[in-house]
């Protein structure tokens, strides 16, 4: 449940705009990097103090602030008035259970999304909390926990492969949402797989570990559901956007990726219509099974309802029963029961009650 509702109690009393971290108790050190670039030349300097980034403010370069681990608020507001962040904003930023949105400012954009990664044994989903912050020149990223998929893309600045070293930030903010959403199919790819292989149990010996199973995979699907959906409006958003921050040429890239966050929604509710069909089937298994050991059970008892009968008859013992003290009344009364359970069970045969 701690993955769906995050507890916001520490908040409770305070003024807006005040920062307080929700999430995970860490003790690490906060990371900081830097890559500040154009078509000729990529720079990587070691960022010990956060003031260090703010001559990156007004940089006529291309700029990239990566901030790995939320929990220090008092750097995250140092930075915030550094680059003249509003209060709100960074209180969204520090906040992991809020939802993914949109908000342009005017001199810049926040763009607040869901990493998503599978891990452990148990292909547990576990979700991080991003921030992107978009401004003329330069993008701050905010992650909750270091481990992005944003590696591809410091590759392609430092091999200067592609056109991310020609263009502009906007185009870099693209390229970081774009790997969050790419990496999303890898997510749901995992999830079919454990579909079919918990489908392929549910086929061939259900048991009370499918019913686990299913409910777990229902839960996950949820929990994306609630991570993924609301980015598709924050994309849209971008893209009708009335912003001098984000280019036409951009907006176009925007719409591939709505086009992918689309395609998840489709996968994501086709493998719940398939949870759905395969809990159906799993009931239908055991109401079938069910039906089987009544059936068995009452051909059992109606077999023995007749035999009952006669041993109750002849176990009363009154004195004027003639048949009591026959020479062959014990085996007549035994050739008498097994022909007539024989009799039934040929009758139940022939109507393919067995």
């Amino acid at each position: 449940m701690s993955r769906f509702i995050k507890k916001i109690s520490a908040k409770a009393g305070m003024p807006p705009g005040t920062l307080v971290y929700i999430g995970e108790e860490k003790k690490e050190e906060v990371r900081i990097s830097v890559m500040d670039y154009n078509a000729e030349k990529l720079d990587e300097p070691d960022i010990h103090d956060i003031a260090e980034c703010t001559p990156f403010c007004e940089s006529p370069t291309i700029t990239w602030i990566n901030i790995d681990g939320l929990h220090d608020t008092g750097l995250i507001e140092s930075l915030g008035k550094n680059f003249g962040l509003n209060a709100l904003h960074l209180e969204d930023i520090v906040n992991t259970g809020g939802r993914p949105k949109f908000e342009d400012f005017g001199d810049y954009i926040l763009i607040v999304l869901k990493m998503l990664y599978v891990t452990g044994e148990d292909h547990q989903i576990i979700a991080e909390h991003v921030s992107l912050v978009l401004g003329k020149n330069f993008v701050i990223s905010f992650q909750e926990k270091g481990e992005d998929v944003f590696d591809p893309i410091r590759k392609l600045i430092r091999n200067s492969k592609g056109k991310v070293r020609r263009e502009g930030a906007d185009y870099l903010m693209y390229l970081l949402i774009d790997a969050v959403v790419d990496n999303y199919f890898k997510i749901f790819e995992k999830v079919g797989d454990i579909i079919e292989d918990t489908e392929e149990a549910v086929l061939n010996s259900p048991d009370t570990g499918s019913i686990h199973n299913i409910h777990h995979l229902k839960n996950d699907l949820l929990f994306l559901r609630r991570s993924i959906l609301p980015l598709r409006e924050v994309v849209n958003e971008m893209m009708r956007g009335q912003t001098d921050l984000i280019r036409q040429t951009t907006e176009v890239n925007l719409r591939d990726v709505y086009d992918h966050i689309i395609q998840i929604m489709d996968t994501l509710e086709i493998e719940r219509d398939l949870l759905s069909n395969l809990l159906d089937t799993y009931l239908s298994f055991m109401s079938n099974r069910m039906n089987e050991i009544m059936k068995f059970l009452t051909v059992f008892s109606t077999i023995f309802i007749p035999l009952t009968f006669l041993a109750g008859v002849y176990g009363m013992n009154f004195d004027f029963q003639p048949e009591i003290h026959w020479k062959w009344s014990y085996p007549i009364f035994w050739v008498v029961v097994i022909s007539l359970a024989s009799t039934m069970l040929i009758i139940f045969k022939k109507k393919r009650w067995l």
